[in-house]
């Protein structure tokens, strides 16, 4: 079932013109996604709910009060990142994918939205230059093949958070024994997002 009100139950604060971003998703994804599959879809109806509040859990979890830089890698059709960039215009989103029709996708949005606090290139994670204050990815490759790709891209205080699920412990182990001087902080999303879908759902944070 579409419905965006999800996103108020836990984000109640959020301005007319983020609302009215919000309530333009759904539209904008359906029309896109016809042309370009960027979301399964099974999955279209269900955009607001395991898409867009998945996608904003990170906030839960991390405190964008000192963030003003985000790399978002493997972004697909734009999430973490898009829903991300509307809960908070002040901070720079850089999307990037390795796959330029998807790229596309994201431009799009970025621009029917009106976001403008969005930047979004066809890159691998290897071709990304510059550095961040948080990086962000949902469930791109297992975390210690990843972290060797954006290790340029850290500050001393950059913390990388990935949207994940399941049973992580073995994924954990295998990133300590290379990184053992790295924090990893995992958290279930629910019950902070109380729908059974975010039942084995987790963010997963890693600082220096």
């Amino acid at each position: 079932m579409v419905d965006s009100q999800i996103i108020y139950k836990y984000f109640p604060d959020l301005t007319d013109t983020q609302k009215q971003q919000i309530e333009r998703l759904y539209a904008i994804y359906l029309e896109w996604n016809l042309q370009i599959n960027v979301i399964s879809r099974k999955d279209i109806d269900e955009l607001y709910l395991r898409h867009v509040l998945h996608s904003l859990a990170i906030a839960r979890f991390v405190d964008f009060a000192q963030i003003r830089s985000v790399l978002d890698i493997g972004t697909g059709g734009g999430f973490p990142g898009i829903p991300l960039a509307i809960l908070f215009p002040d901070v720079q989103f850089h999307l990037v994918d390795s796959i330029g029709k998807k790229i596309k996708v994201v431009n799009e949005v970025a621009a029917a939205l009106g976001i403008k606090n969005v930047k979004a290139e066809q890159l691998r994670a290897e071709q990304v230059s510059g550095k961040y204050d948080l990086i962000v990815s949902r469930a791109v490759t297992q975390l210690a093949d990843f972290y060797p790709w954006i290790s340029k891209n850290l500050k001393p205080d950059t913390e990388v958070a990935f949207l994940k699920g399941g049973d992580l412990t073995q994924e954990i182990i295998n990133f300590k024994s290379v990184y053992p001087r790295k924090k990893v902080i995992l958290e279930s999303i629910y019950p902070s997002f109380d729908d059974a879908f975010f039942e084995t759902k987790k963010v997963l944070i890693v600082r220096s």
